[in-house]
């Protein structure tokens, strides 16, 4: 069975955007067909990306009190089982200051990663199901970065401090969603974790910084522990690195691990290579 889909994931700062990027640079080298989905696609086929989430009473509320953009609404939200999506984010880009900010900051608080987790979980493994669906008849490989293990790690652990078993039951029904795809999930370690993610607080802004402080410390796990601060980020950064440890050791798919705690591109391509002919994605 053709791989069509693979999965990077690893740690903030560990290399997994640039390992995204090689392998479908080495995809596309070699003449197979392959997308790109990087973290933050307002467009990715599978995941929600500053997406809204709305029961069919809490929309027609919306649209009363969103004067003339009730119309742009109307013709921009997508109904499945009776919820209303409404891709904010697009929105606000593709309007700019038409988009009042305290209606478009009223709008964000109903992001579907700030649903209750039963919620989320429900509305993301449709998406993924639907994906699959369309994907197992294309004749392409798509390539996801951080969505599989990341975002339910994120908002099970970090945002509500859900049980393990919880989070690695979310992942695994991700995996169950597509596993018609045959799907590779490459995921990217670093040995030394604390000094791969300083390295990226110095690559980062300011303002990134103190959004993935806080969000790692005030909620979920982070406050249940009582951490803070930049020590408190990275303890629970080690935490949430165990439990994907072990989230990898329960998944049915394929997947290799590959060590990056060097930083040698032409090294790390070289192995990409190589691991992408061994699972019959790549002839040579």
């Amino acid at each position: 069975m053709k791989t069509k889909l693979i999965l990077v994931e690893g740690l903030p700062g560990s290399g997994k955007s640039t390992t995204a990027g090689l392998i479908h640079e080495i995809l596309t080298e070699n003449q197979v067909s392959a997308e790109l989905y990087m973290e933050g696609n307002l467009d990715h086929p599978a995941d929600y990306e500053g997406v809204a989430y709305f029961t069919e009473e809490d929309f027609e509320i919306l649209l009363k009190e969103s004067g003339s953009l009730s119309k742009v609404f109307q013709e921009r939200v997508t109904v499945k089982r009776n919820r209303r999506l409404l891709p904010y984010m697009k929105l606000k880009n593709e309007l700019g200051s038409n988009f009042p900010d305290e209606l478009f900051a009223n709008i964000s608080k109903r992001d579907i990663y700030e649903l209750p987790l039963e919620e989320n979980m429900a509305t993301i493994i449709e998406s993924w199901e639907e994906f699959a669906k369309q994907a197992a008849s294309e004749e392409k490989v798509y390539i996801f970065e951080c969505c599989f293990i990341q975002n339910p790690v994120t908002v099970g652990m970090i945002k509500y401090g859900a049980s393990d078993e919880a989070t690695t039951d979310y992942v695994k029904k991700l995996a169950q969603a597509v596993k018609a795809l045959n799907p590779l999930l490459v995921y990217v370690k670093q040995e030394d974790l604390e000094k791969s993610f300083r390295k990226a607080v110095t690559e980062r802004s300011e303002d990134w910084i103190k959004g993935f402080v806080d969000y790692y410390t005030s909620q979920g796990y982070g406050h249940i522990n009582g951490l803070s601060g930049l020590e408190g980020t990275i303890d629970v950064l080690k935490a949430r690195q165990d439990l994907e440890y072990r989230i990898l050791e329960n998944l049915p798919i394929s997947m290799n691990i590959l060590n990056n705690s060097q930083f040698d591109l032409e090294g790390h391509r070289e192995r990409l290579k190589r691991l992408l002919v061994r699972n019959n994605v790549l002839s040579i």
